[in-house]
């Protein structure tokens, strides 16, 4: 670990009042004004917010009154507004416009912050009067949502480590302060890692199975590198690469599997000793705060609420899932065999595809040209939201993204009030990080008078030009997933900034953004989109219902490998402090095969040097959260079912009592206003093809 003093914020910093940062956008919304802001714009305002903010918090504790909701909490809230300003900005660079410049500075940015929340959380004199306001809440004759935002402001005190005695607040200080600095190297480590690691093809005849626009837009990516008449193949996050269902040519799977799975684990960008060390220094830092692991950290204010009940959950999907994926693998191994090959890991999509078309007449890859990316944005994805909820999304040509790729719609209610932006960004490029996520540049906030300006990411291949963005159907899932995001963003009706939007237990997240999937292949919606897009054919009924029975194909596989992903997940943050872990690979196997995931046919959908969720985004200890969230997402589907499916009446329902609340209220409690009971695992079971086996 290393020695050096801790970094700190600086007690005062300058912010010229040109930086188009220095006070609230003037544009619809105080959407940023992007045009107008440079890496050095977004560097002076972060430090000069993390001094504004230290100001900001030294006046509340150094008011003389009484500790109050008020004068205390409410204060809290409303500090920082020039640091959230500049950090969601500068979240959004480094993830979708980063350049070596924007590096540097989320180097140097990196354990300022980490200095900065801890100047905060670990103030005695700051945690005192949080813990006044928490110990006269019941009769401070608080309204629902700000006795929750005073619970869970001691809650976060607490857990960030502020009943520490003095050194062991010090202590905790190092150990962010490092924290910090590794989770930059390892995500800036894979980013780098994952654009060197393209595989490049020099004959067009290696991609036979892909489909013009396919092999034009890799000759696209060559040449933007310096590769003319070369070919490049990039990858995506996870291990399984979206060209290996088509490529007919085994030796470039091969290669292109290999390039995935070894990402960031050798080398100048070897992740593997950063993610040993990430894991230990958690390890240590959770037996500090009086849990036995990280893990249970985490649990601990999650919706699980303990490792046990996560145990609980995987012990059950686990061994069906393995059988499954034997049964699968038995199938594929056999089309293999009439080949005259002998199944590898890198040849099971490839296969599965085989099964897909022949068993089920369904060829997922000649189905790109129904799935236009205008066509199932607007008349799939808005017109589900109009349809459901009353939502309606205008293109505003005149305001401008943070990038050239970027486009914006203004968001109108079932009345035709304003309520916010969605910004989409759909493809891939370099400086880009892998992925689809969601995330908000400005939170409503009925306090603050703020509406909502989210937005989402994907990484789609884009087209050689002048051809349409086609999308694979997982990619049409996927933006059906994100857009149930930016609707929990776009809905929030909540006082409290704390509580906007997505701020909800991690486990509980994912939940809303599963449901609005079901969406995609709805016959209202998909008869909107679905449409060939030279010939304007709608896609055949018996395709759509060829899509559906084949449903089940391939459920052992992915619920497989996302166990895997997940059991590795809790083997890395389930070690103590003394835990020793010499290699990373060795740990890794060890740890599949004491899960009883180990499988060499399916690898995790994630391995240790590319775990980007848990090493760099949040999801430590978390990547549960998906099929947990998925058994409610799976309940709530039925009960849409049950109700009518694509109605007026449902959608209000469901925003109404679950997506508009936010973190104001408890999020299972929300889940049972709208079901009208706790959630059930047969849905979720059923879905996935393990309830017979189970």
């Amino acid at each position: 670990m290393s020695t050096a003093a801790p970094a700190s914020a600086p007690a005062s910093a300058p912010l010229s009042a040109s930086n188009p940062l220095a006070a609230p956008s003037q544009l619809p919304y105080q959407l940023p004004p992007f045009a107008e802001i440079t890496p050095e714009h977004v560097r002076e305002a972060l430090l000069a917010g993390m001094a504004r903010q230290r100001e900001e918090v030294a006046a509340i504790v150094a008011d003389p009154a009484e500790p109050s909701f008020e004068n205390t909490v409410v204060a809290l809230e409303r500090s920082g507004e020039l640091l959230g300003r500049a950090a969601r900005v500068f979240a959004n660079m480094t993830s979708a416009v980063s350049t070596e410049r924007i590096r540097e500075i989320e180097r140097e940015y990196a354990p300022l912050a980490a200095a900065h929340s801890d100047a905060l959380r670990l103030d005695p004199a700051l945690f005192a009067r949080v813990d006044a306001v928490h110990a006269g809440r019941a009769g401070a004759g608080l309204d629902e949502e700000s006795l929750r935002l005073v619970e869970r402001y001691h809650l976060d005190f607490v857990l960030s480590g502020a009943g520490l005695d003095r050194t062991g607040r010090d202590r905790l200080r190092e150990l962010n302060q490092r924290l910090a600095e590794l989770d930059t190297t390892f995500d800036q480590n894979l980013q780098l890692a994952t654009e060197a690691a393209a595989v490049l093809v020099r004959d067009a005849a290696d991609l036979d199975g892909l489909s013009e626009a396919e092999v034009a837009a890799a000759a696209g990516g060559a040449a933007e590198r310096g590769h003319e008449g070369a070919y490049l193949l990039t990858l995506v996050l996870p291990t399984g690469q979206p060209a290996l269902a088509k490529l007919r040519d085994r030796d470039v799977r091969r290669r292109l599997f290999e390039a995935s799975v070894t990402r960031a684990s050798a080398g100048e960008h070897d992740n593997g000793p950063v993610a040993v060390e990430i894991a230990h220094l958690r390890a240590v830092r959770a037996r500090l705060l009086g849990f036995d692991t990280h893990a249970d950290l985490i649990a601990a204010d999650q919706t699980a609420r303990s490792s046990a009940a996560v145990d609980a959950l995987l012990a059950e999907l686990v061994p069906p899932a393995v059988a499954n994926a034997n049964a699968e693998a038995e199938v594929l191994a056999g089309l293999a065999s009439a080949d005259g090959v002998e199944l590898a890991a890198w040849d099971w999509a490839y296969y599965s595809e085989r099964v897909r078309a022949e068993r089920y007449a369904v060829d997922s890859a000649a189905l790109r040209p129904w799935f236009e990316l205008d066509r199932v944005l607007v008349d799939g994805v808005f017109r589900a939201a109009e349809l459901l909820y009353g939502y309606t999304f205008s293109p505003r040509p005149d305001l401008v993204g943070y990038h050239p790729d970027t486009r914006v719609w203004e968001v109108s209610g079932p009345d035709g009030e304003p309520v916010g932006l969605y910004l989409g960004d759909f493809y891939a490029r370099e400086g880009k990080r892998g992925g689809a996520w969601m995330s908000s540049f400005v939170s409503q906030s009925a306090l603050l008078g703020t509406r909502p300006v989210v937005f989402t990411n994907l990484n789609v291949t884009r087209p050689a030009a002048g051809q349409p963005t086609l999308l694979t159907l997982y990619e049409v899932t996927t933006l059906f997933h994100e857009f149930g995001h930016a609707l929990h963003g776009l809905f929030s009706a909540v006082t409290y900034p704390r509580f906007s939007g997505t701020s909800v237990p991690r486990d509980f997240v994912e939940y809303p953004s599963q449901v609005n999937e079901m969406w995609a292949l709805w016959p209202e919606v998909l008869t909107r989109y679905a449409t060939h897009v030279e010939t304007g054919q709608p896609l055949a009924a018996e395709t759509v219902q060829a899509i559906e029975a084949a449903a089940l194909w391939g459920e052992g596989f992915a619920t497989l490998e996302y166990l895997a992903a997940t059991l590795l997940d809790q083997a890395w943050h389930r070690i103590g402090p003394d835990t020793v872990v010499p290699d990373p690979q060795a740990f890794e196997a060890e740890a599949l095969q004491a899960a009883g995931v180990a499988h060499d046919l399916v690898p995790p959908r994630y391995r240790t040097t590319y775990f980007q969720h848990v090493f760099a985004g949040g999801y430590s200890a978390g990547y549960y959260s998906y099929i947990w969230s998925e058994v409610l997402d799976a309940d709530t589907v039925e009960w849409f079912k049950e109700n009518g499916g694509l109605r007026r009446e449902n959608g209000d329902v469901f925003r109404g009592r679950l997506l508009s609340r936010g973190g104001s209220v408890d999020p299972l409690g929300a889940f049972r206003a709208v079901r009208g009971r706790d959630a059930d695992t047969g849905p979720l079971l059923r879905r996935r093809g393990l309830a017979r086996s189970v």
